[in-house]
């Protein structure tokens, strides 16, 4: 099914088949496969037809996406817009090539680490006139900020969690953990059981796991934005500070608590999640928009998704600004492109779509996702008891730099070494 476009009512007709039958995987999850959404009357000459290039692939975002361009197009009859879909790591090498080699979409998806990237080459248009800015809640608006210039729109508040199997703890008469110490307890008697007791991937799990350990004091105080800018000119203090993050992941792999030979091999929102859904594990680290998979994928789970337990008396969640979208600098249809990123981030579309991650909206009040799994992340985000990660206020590819630390451990680089490394890479700038 790559490359072909579908009308958008083909794509929906196709998108239900496909989970009628059960191929809805093969469809929309495997890394090759794109989802493209192109106007209902493809043989109409539009005044205008843009690009949209992102990582989102599932049905439901993607459906929820179409929602947002069919829309735009019944109030912009002279526009046609085509939306293409697929998997983050794969999406992120066929940007890079897009831009260098001039065809870049007109609007597309951007991390924190490609955000510095394309900046400092001046793909990224300035978004600063856009009148959805000032809908924006202070949290999101301070970190679209950090540079001045406006260069992404969030469309949701993305949030990471321990998910906790709550029939699995409750044989063993445990609550979900709160704390550290309940944390590795908790999982001390599910290893004593022969149970391993940890689910991670080989990418977000383990590396926002550390940030929370080790920014949670920066964080914690009242001139947090003052301290992670002092990072930038100070890459060794925040080794230094993320060496406590390294810490507590060494000691998960050397109690035994993570199958590091399975974890190198697991994928984010895929292998992790079928380990989980199987209901033969009681943790998983991962983010909280893959709550709607595990529900698909087991729906008689009982499971909740908590702060990370990653401090001796208290728990932290990592959030960070979700789900970027940025306008090619580069557009030949730069208005038009800003023009639909405006409607884009209308409460009614952009809440939808951010519900539909199972995420926070970055919109004043942040309305929390509706799936009752998540509702301890919820408490959590109200009281500010957060660790922003990654923060545009650091001038590192500072995702990347630990996804490669938290790899080395799990292949048996101790916390030490790992700080090395991260040493090392903040110090090579910000190319990841």
């Amino acid at each position: 099914m790559p490359g072909r476009s579908l009308t958008r009512r083909a794509f929906l007709a196709v998108a239900a088949s496909a989970a009628a039958t059960g191929i809805a995987g093969g469809l929309m999850g495997c890394t090759s496969a794109k989802n493209i959404v192109v106007d209902e009357q493809p043989s109409a000459e539009p005044g205008t037809q843009l690009t949209f290039f992102g990582f989102k692939y599932e049905p439901l975002n993607v459906t929820a996406i179409e929602d947002i361009l069919r829309a735009y197009m019944d109030e912009h009859p002279d526009v046609s817009i085509v939306y293409e879909g697929i998997k983050s790591r794969p999406y992120f090498e066929a940007l890079g090539k897009r831009l260098t080699s001039g065809n870049g979409d007109d609007v597309f998806m951007i991390d924190h680490d490609t955000g510095l990237i394309y900046a400092d080459q001046g793909y990224l248009a300035d978004l600063s006139d856009l009148p959805a800015i000032s809908s924006f809640s202070d949290l999101v608006l301070a970190q679209m900020r950090s540079e001045g210039t406006i260069l992404y729109l969030p469309t949701s508040i993305t949030t990471f969690g321990l998910y906790c199997n709550k029939k699995m703890l409750s044989d063993e008469g445990i609550a979900s953990p709160q704390t550290l110490p309940e944390f590795l307890k908790s999982c001390q008697i599910f290893l004593d059981k022969g149970i391993t007791p940890l689910v991670v991937n080989n990418d977000i799990s383990l590396k926002t796991l550390a940030m929370a350990r080790g920014l949670a004091q920066t964080y914690a105080s009242e001139k947090s934005v003052e301290n992670i800018k002092s990072f930038n000119d100070n890459p060794q203090a925040l080794a230094t500070a993320l060496r406590d993050g390294f810490d507590v992941v060494e000691d998960l792999i050397e109690r035994g608590f993570i199958d590091t030979e399975v974890a190198l091999k697991t994928e984010k929102t895929a292998d992790d999640l079928d380990q989980f859904a199987t209901g033969a594990y009681p943790f998983m680290l991962t983010g909280a928009w893959a709550s709607v998979r595990v529900h698909d994928l087991a729906p008689n789970l009982d499971y909740e998704v908590v702060p990370y337990p990653v401090l001796e008396e208290g728990s932290i969640l990592v959030v960070n600004a979700g789900t970027r979208v940025s306008v090619n600098a580069n557009s030949p249809h730069l208005a038009a492109a800003k023009d639909f990123l405006s409607f884009f981030s209308r409460p009614e579309f952009i809440e939808h779509f951010a519900n539909s991650q199972c995420s926070f909206s970055p919109l004043i009040g942040n309305a929390a996702p509706d799936d009752k799994a998540l509702l301890p992340l919820s408490s959590a985000f109200e009281k500010g008891e957060v660790v922003i990660g990654p923060d545009d206020n650091l001038r590192y590819a500072i995702w990347e730099h630990l996804r490669k630390c938290v790899v080395a451990m799990l292949e048996g680089s101790s916390a030490a070494e790992a700080e090395t490394l991260l040493l090392s890479l903040l110090e090579g700038g910000v190319s990841s």
